[in-house]
């Protein structure tokens, strides 16, 4: 395939070759050297996906230089062909002087321990605390910015209110559709879906290392990723494992997967269930012995009123 090709040469935000994706990490390319101020744009890639990482991308140029951005075709990445979104992430690269991107991708362990622990980190939240990560860092770089662009879905003003507050004397415009209406978001959202793509491309299971023979454990044939394609669906009864569930690159915390655990695997009995008798016995004692279980009387244990 084309990307599992260029992968390694040609998207240096996605991990090396035959290297696991286990934690989620943040990829600067060269600081752009032309005066400032300047202009940022922030999309993102694989939201809606069951599979692989959610990636939040930033590209940023003079506002001087906005008009030579036009120039080079960037768009919505949805709207262009993957080897289009790589020719683009080439020009990306190609004016270091004016042209600067980054990348936060959010591993799909990290998306799911975050939606399943208590209390819940949803995606709004880690998406939120992408972008916040990412234009931080962009200024620590040095750069000094002026406006930027975010797409966003749902209501935008508060998210718009709430990033002004962060950063005081930046211009934010958070809005719908903004890789289609700002070519420095358009340039962002490549940087997003190629990183996205190459990461998907190039997976290495990490269940698989130093196993000898693995390949052909897990079929390559993903899909796009959605929930709702046939593809993905198939992919996901064939990597179910009835007692180990499925490997790292499927986000446990989707109702899909959900579904197809409780139907598909073996069910789970945790040690503490049907200790009932056990829980009991913390109630039947009197006075001092009140709320003390029987293995502490076996053991001739007593509580101290005074020291």
């Amino acid at each position: 395939m084309f990307l599992a090709q260029q992968a390694a040469t040609s998207v240096p935000s996605a991990p090396g070759e035959s290297v696991p994706l286990t934690e989620s990490y943040t990829y600067h390319g060269p600081t752009p050297t032309a005066p400032g101020p300047y202009v940022l744009g922030v999309d993102e890639a694989g939201r809606g996906p069951v599979l692989g990482p959610l990636v939040y991308g930033v590209a940023y140029c003079p506002v001087s230089w906005k008009l030579e951005l036009d120039k080079l075709g960037f768009a919505d990445s949805k709207t262009l062909t993957p080897q289009k979104r790589i020719e683009l992430l080439q020009v990306l690269s190609s004016d270091p002087e004016n042209l600067g991107w980054s990348v936060r991708v959010i591993s799909p362990q990290a998306i799911s321990m975050g939606m399943l622990k208590v209390p819940p980190t949803n995606l709004n939240k880690q998406s939120q605390d992408a972008t916040i990560l990412l234009i931080r860092e962009v200024l620590q770089r040095g750069m000094q910015l002026s406006e930027v662009y975010v797409d966003a879905l749902g209501t935008t003003t508060s998210y718009e209110t709430y990033l002004s507050s962060l950063f005081p004397g930046i211009q934010f415009t958070v809005t719908q559709k903004a890789d289609s209406k700002f070519k420095i978001v358009g340039a962002a959202s490549v940087a997003a879906k190629v990183t996205r793509d190459a990461c998907i491309e190039g997976w290495s299971f990490e269940e698989l290392r130093n196993i000898e023979g693995e390949e052909g454990v897990f079929s390559r044939d993903f899909g796009s990723g959605y929930p709702s394609d046939p593809k993905t669906q198939e992919w996901m009864k064939t990597a179910l494992h009835p007692t180990f569930g499925f490997p790292s690159l499927v986000r446990f915390s989707w109702t899909t997967v959900k579904v197809m655990l409780d139907k598909s695997a073996h069910p789970v009995k945790w040690i503490d269930d049907g200790q009932e008798s056990s829980v009991a016995a913390f109630g039947s004692g009197r006075g001092r012995d009140k709320d003390r279980n029987t293995i502490t009387k076996d053991l001739c244990l007593h509580s101290v009123g005074i020291l």
